[in-house]
């Protein structure tokens, strides 16, 4: 179905580029690689590779390939998320409890510091081990540095001189307690404010070796923290080598998988079809003949990819393989999705409790708000595998007619009528099923707002609401803001693969 893309049109596009910049993101995301991995392998692994559809003959492909593949997609996917997520952070290892791994890590730490213990209580004490700690502590706090705290480094070069300290040892005038309340001072000094608890607890720990432990465990926090903020200080400065940097990286595994873009374009063509039978619909004239050839408008590339992300929102993520240039974002695409499917519920309980209700009372700005308030609460866990929307439409139905009849009453108009209750919960009701005419027509309009957001270039202010939309306006306005950011810096990223794809595609439209 699909075909190979010309990867010479798509080189020319993105080669040039600064490889200076290029290199520096490498070098950080390469560096940040170990750490988070696995969280990394979650958000870039697909279940459904088995149903890739071949547009070139298969290849045997070394080991070798596949773990340098892997590596390269592991690299972009890094560097992607901390430009894209921005409450990105590093996280401390923590190892599954009673698992192989925490065993073998506690055995061999206590091993380690059991020798410090014994060494330390020799007479005379042996400071071998003591003094390569200091060594480690002393290379990791001037890590902490920046260039201008000159003082500080001379305070720890000074007071941590090796050197000096093994000859106070030699000669049994080594006050270890004395180094280890100078170690406390600058870690108080140099850590965060959400570090300034543990450090004032290492104070109160008077025995050495459970000491240089909590020390070790502390500067391990502050390692995390520094990394943080230095990803942090650089994201503004980011985006624009990492959409170099990651089309790169795809490029690489493009050249060693050539059918990294089979999906791509699968997604691609069924967009294209699916606007062009939109298209040919509506320029059908009245009477039901068929439009000429030359009556029929051409699709802009431009239309077919936004029209395409839509599709990403309606996605079938158990039985369908993501697009591979999107694949980074799937996590992303689908939280939107589900925002989106809740919203359309949330908009037509609205809708229809609004339509039924006396007319003056959906312009109660506080009803409207507390009404939209309870219908969301109810539907917070839509999508546990827990939740029965149908009950759950039910309790709205009967909350619903309490709260409007409520709100007749206050206002002195005429009260909700039995009938009128029934027919507003049947409605409410019918809202389950994915073919209610109204949650259809509620869809629509969100898909709509959406399209003409994305083709607006996101230029503020948004465009309107949708009639029937304006209850839920500010969370709409937020998921359309958050999917236009995606789907912009995807736009940056592939732009040429899809460019490359469509102009095969549209040429047989």
């Amino acid at each position: 179905m699909s075909e190979n893309l010309d990867k010479s049109n798509v080189n020319e596009a993105g080669k040039s580029k600064s490889n200076d910049s290029e290199q520096g993101l490498e070098d950080a995301v390469e560096g940040a690689d170990e750490a988070l991995q696995k969280a990394i392998k979650s958000d870039s692994s697909s279940p459904q590779r088995v149903q890739r559809p071949h547009s070139s003959p298969p290849r045997f492909v070394t080991v070798e390939e596949l773990l340098e593949t892997a590596r390269g997609v592991t690299n972009m996917a890094l560097a992607h998320e901390i430009v894209v997520n921005g409450d990105f952070q590093i996280k401390p290892v923590e190892l599954p409890e009673n698992s192989l791994k925490k065993r073998v890590k506690e055995i061999v730490h206590k091993a380690f510091w059991d020798c410090l213990s014994a060494q330390l209580s020799e007479d005379p004490p042996a400071y071998d081990h003591a003094i390569k700690l200091v060594g480690e502590i002393k290379e990791t706090l001037l890590s902490f540095l920046l260039p201008g705290h000159t003082r500080l480094r001379n305070q720890i070069t000074e007071v941590l001189d090796l050197d000096l300290i093994k000859q106070e040892a030699e000669n049994g005038a080594l006050d270890i307690s004395k180094l280890a309340e100078f170690i406390i001072g600058m870690m108080g000094t140099l850590c965060a404010p959400a570090r300034d608890e543990e450090v004032k607890k290492l104070k109160d720990i008077k025995e050495i070796v459970p000491l240089f432990r909590e020390i070790f465990s502390v500067l391990d926090l502050m390692k995390v923290d520094m990394a943080n903020f230095a990803i942090s200080s650089i994201r503004p400065h980011l985006m624009q080598q990492s959409v170099e940097y990651e089309r790169k990286k795809f490029q690489e595994i493009l050249e060693r998988q050539p059918n990294s873009l089979d999906f791509v374009t699968q997604w691609l063509e069924e967009a294209s079809e699916d606007l062009m039978t939109q298209k040919y619909k509506h320029a059908l004239p009245a009477g039901g003949a068929a439009a000429g050839s030359g009556d029929m408008p051409r699709l802009s590339p431009v239309a077919v990819q936004n029209y395409a992300y839509l599709k990403l929102l309606k996605w079938d993520h158990l039985q369908r393989p993501f697009p591979e240039t999107v694949l980074m974002d799937q996590s992303r695409f689908h939280e939107l999705q589900l925002q989106l499917e809740q919203l359309t519920v949330l908009g037509a309980v609205l809708l229809i409790t609004f339509s039924m209700a006396a007319p003056g009372i959906s312009s109660q700005a506080d009803f409207a708000e507390k009404l939209k308030m309870i219908v969301k609460i109810l539907l917070t866990d839509m999508h546990l595998p827990s939740f029965h929307l149908k009950d759950v439409l039910t309790t709205i139905g009967e909350k619903v007619c309490l709260e409007v009849s409520s709100c007749l009453s206050l206002c002195g108009s005429s009260p909700f009528t039995t009938d009128k209750e029934t027919v507003l919960k049947g409605q409410i009701q019918a809202v389950a099923s994915p073919d209610d005419p109204i949650r259809r027509i509620m869809e629509s309009r969100i898909l709509t707002f959406l399209e003409t957001y994305l083709a607006s270039g996101h230029q503020k202010p948004l465009p309107t609401v949708p009639g029937g939309l304006s209850p839920v306006q500010r969370e709409l306005e937020e998921v359309a803001i958050k999917f236009a950011r995606l789907v912009n810096y995807n736009k940056m990223v592939f732009c040429p693969y899809y460019d490359a794809i469509l102009s095969k595609i549209l040429v047989r439209s």
